[in-house]
Formats: structure tokens, sequence, C-alpha cells
């Protein structure tokens, strides 16, 4: 391994000087500046973590913390760490993916033990008991989703809200007059989780604004949990015409069952699903969606928090506007639902 003495002897420095070249502590010729840099690419020094963060009190490392729960879809939430994660690397920064369900208990263990330099945390809830842990901390976080309340806190999330109001207003304008809300699993509304919560929001009050009935059912994962929720759906509103579909694991059991059952998309229902492009595109009917935006929630929750580190960042609420995608999933609504 090449140590920091072999650097400043090829580059006929002092090693104090290649120190500095790397901490940026202290001005630096540019000619000795770009003399260091070349020896430190021929000959492939690579400083020591360990030794960096001890001096400068910074470990260069952001913790996430991702619940990997099994009623989310764990491919987004994914996606969303991978972006964090490459972005980070592009400001000099590794992760560190925390992926139990322990809570405040993480935040306390990240703030306390030195791990990290910053924390960004995914799936928020409305009430969220990490939140007042990381109001009574110094150490610099961003979350990626919406609590209720926002004060002291930077936030970047996709506009739920105006999501579930986008949905409605797609299927008002074809004609449809009751629609089905095909939820998350019903655990996902019970601890009150940010995203779903306020995309419901939206989707109702939009609804009562144009006229729009509409009957929400919370739907697990799989064939069976989507057959008995849809029986539920059209035993309780048999005129149903348009669902929206807030489940990618119950994107295709619907499709499936819908054909079985002699119902054609979108001649006789249509469909909208707020999911990854992926997942419309590759139905076995290609589905009119409002997209996650991963990549970008990831991208700006990153930005956020260097800027915080750099003491250049505000407290602020960063939404996202929903795009709506129209695919073949939806058309005007039949004159007589069958």
């Amino acid at each position: 391994m090449v140590t920091l003495a072999e650097v400043a002897q090829h580059a006929g420095v002092s090693a104090s000087t290649v120190s500095y070249v790397l901490s940026g502590k202290r001005s630096i010729s540019s000619t000795t500046r770009l003399q260091v840099e070349e020896s430190i690419r021929e000959l492939g020094y690579h400083p020591n973590a360990g030794a960096r963060a001890l001096a400068s009190s910074r470990s260069n490392i952001i913790a996430l913390m991702v619940p990997l729960r099994t009623d989310m879809y764990v491919p987004v939430m994914m996606e969303i760490a991978i972006a964090v994660a490459t972005t980070a690397r592009t400001h000099g920064y590794d992760v560190l993916l925390l992926t139990g369900e322990e809570g405040p208990d993480a935040v306390r263990r990240v703030t306390g033990s030195g791990l990290a330099d910053a924390m960004i945390l995914m799936d928020v809830e409305l009430d969220d008991e990490r939140l007042p842990l990381l109001r009574g901390t110094a150490q610099p976080s961003v979350l990626i989703g919406l609590p209720a309340d926002t004060a002291g806190l930077t936030c970047v999330d996709l506009d739920f809200k105006a999501t579930g109001a986008l949905c409605v207003e797609h299927l008002a304008m074809l004609g449809h007059r009751d629609i089905a809300v095909i939820g998350e699993a019903p655990s996902v509304y019970e601890r009150h989780t940010g995203f779903a919560e306020r995309t419901l929001d939206g989707l109702r009050s939009r609804a009562r604004e144009l006229d729009i009935r509409v009957l929400h059912r919370p739907c697990g994962g799989g064939y069976d949990a989507m057959a008995v929720t849809l029986a539920r759906i059209l035993d309780e509103r048999p005129r149903t015409s348009g669902f929206v579909v807030q489940n990618e694991q119950a994107v295709e059991p619907l499709l499936t069952l819908l054909r079985r059952q002699g119902r054609a998309v979108p001649e006789d229902v249509s469909v909208i699903a707020i999911c990854p492009d992926q997942v419309a595109v590759q139905a076995s009917v290609q589905l009119t969606s409002v997209s996650i935006p991963a990549q970008e929630m990831g991208r700006h929750a990153v930005e956020r928090l260097v800027a915080k580190l750099d003491g250049r960042g505000t407290d602020e609420v960063v939404l996202i506007a929903p795009e709506l995608t129209v695919r073949t999933s939806t058309g005007p609504a039949p004159s007589t639902t069958p």
C-alpha cells in the first residue's frame, strides 16, 4: 500500500504539503497542487479513511435509514437507495445502509457513535417517532417523505396529494363517476405512512370537488388478496368503472381478474397505477400511470444534505410535481357498467 510519505517523495515535497493538498486546510500553489495530484494518480494512493476522519472530525459517510418491510414494494425503496449512494459518491461520501425497523434507536445509534456525518430517513410516517430526535440533534438530516409537521426539517418527496388529485381528474375527464382505489396493505395505513395517506387525501378532496364517488380498499399482495378485495369492491359499488392502484403487487392480479370476469380494459373499466414506469409498461395491459421519480428523489435528498454539511443548506420542503403518462389502460367510461 502506497504511503503519504512515498507520495511526498515522488512529488518532491514535504509530507505536510501532501496532507494540506488532501485536506484543503491550507492554501497551496496551483503548480505544487498539480504536482502532488499527479503523484497521487501515478502511485494509486488512497488516504486512510480512519486517519482522515480523525484529522477532519468527519467520517465522510451518510447514514441511509430504509426499513425493509414486507408490506412495502422493496424495488422502489432500493432504486431510491441506489440513487442516494451514487449521488453521494459524486460528492465524496459513502453510504451506510440501515435496513432494520429500529425507529428512534437507529437515530440514537448514529448520532451517539459518530458513525456518519449526516442522515437520510425513508419510510416516513405522519407522526414519525424519529422526528423529535432529529430536531434535537445538530447532525444534519433529510427525510425522503413528508410527515404531518415539517417544522425544522428538510423533506423531499413526490407530491402525493397532487398525485391523487391528478388520477381523479384524468378519470373524471373520461366520464367515470364511480372510482375504486386499491391501496397498499392494511398495515401501511395503520402506521399512517405519509405517502399513502397523502395520496388518499388528494384523491378524496378532488373527487368531492368533481362530484366523483370514491371507494378505498387496502389490499395485501398476491392474487388471492386481490380477488377478495375486487369482489368486495364490486359488491359494494357495482357501477365502478375506474380503478386507481397504489400497490405494485396488486397490478397484475387485478388485470388478470378483470380479464377472467370478462371486463375489458379500457372498454369496460379503466385502470391508473401509481408506480414505477417499468411496472406500468411491463404489465399485461400498458398502464396509464403516475411515475415514482425514485432517482430524482434520491438525488435531491443528497444534494440538500451536502448543502447542510457545507453550511449552505436551510430547512425546506421539496415536492416533485407528478407527471401522468397516458397509455392503453384508460378510456371513456362505458354508458352501462357491466
